[in-house]
């Protein structure tokens, strides 16, 4: 099964082309917030380099979030038209069970936290459990403060901490939990892991629907309604 990846969720602009777990092409570039103009040009250049076609695509996975809103948006849009056009099956994977699947590469790992930094001593996060090699959701994604974020797990033990938010609060994350490990090695989302946790969700439950994953309003409605 082949497929592409699009990654638009973050700063990093995505995309991969695997054959099932085989790389065939992994192009990752921090461009900050100029999707809109490296999208399609990394879509083409991934082809080319595969020698592949959207024809030769058995399945789309997209970021769905959460994460930047205009580039989430453009990540999706471009995922759902190149599902419509062609009648391609499509999922879409939000960015926390992303960086919870890179954890599985990981040793004695059982509880993952994802975390991402969304500033103001805010967070987006959710907890997973690693078990027989497989991921569940323990507590579904949420935006929070860090301090509400970190009291919500504190019911849990050896909590393996991952993602830009699980840095940047390191010394907190450590001062609450004794056997807590932040992982500092991944700093980013990966198209990779991306088309490998689409696949791995695509082979149990079939496609599903890529509407964006946003867990707080957009910052110019939030000053618009004076939160």
């Amino acid at each position: 099964m082949k497929i592409l990846s699009i990654d638009t969720a973050s700063d990093v602009c995505g995309v991969s082309i695997t054959d099932n777990q085989t790389v065939l092409c992994h192009l990752d570039a921090d461009t900050g917030h100029t999707h809109s103009e490296n999208l399609m040009p990394m879509i083409s250049d991934a082809f080319k380099k595969t020698s592949l076609s959207i024809k030769d695509i058995d399945l789309i996975v997209c970021d769905i979030g959460p994460g930047s809103f205009t580039g989430i948006r453009i990540g999706v849009a471009t995922a759902k038209a190149f599902s419509d056009s062609m009648d391609i099956p499509c999922v879409g994977i939000s960015s926390l069970d992303v960086l919870a699947y890179q954890a599985k590469s990981f040793d004695n790992v059982e509880f993952i936290c994802s975390m991402i930094d969304c500033k103001n001593d805010n967070c987006y996060f959710a907890l997973y459990q690693l078990k027989d090699n497989k991921i569940s959701c323990v507590i579904e994604p949420k935006s929070d403060s860090i301090s509400n974020a970190l009291e919500s797990l504190t019911l849990f033990n050896n909590v393996f901490f991952i993602g830009d938010g699980a840095i940047k609060y390191k010394d907190l994350i450590m001062s609450t939990f004794l056997n807590a490990h932040v992982e500092t090695s991944i700093t980013s989302l990966n198209s990779y892991a991306l088309a490998m946790a689409g696949l791995e969700y695509f082979s149990q439950f079939g496609e599903n629907s890529i509407l964006p994953l946003y867990l707080k309003k957009p910052q110019a409605q939030r000053q618009l309604e004076g939160d």
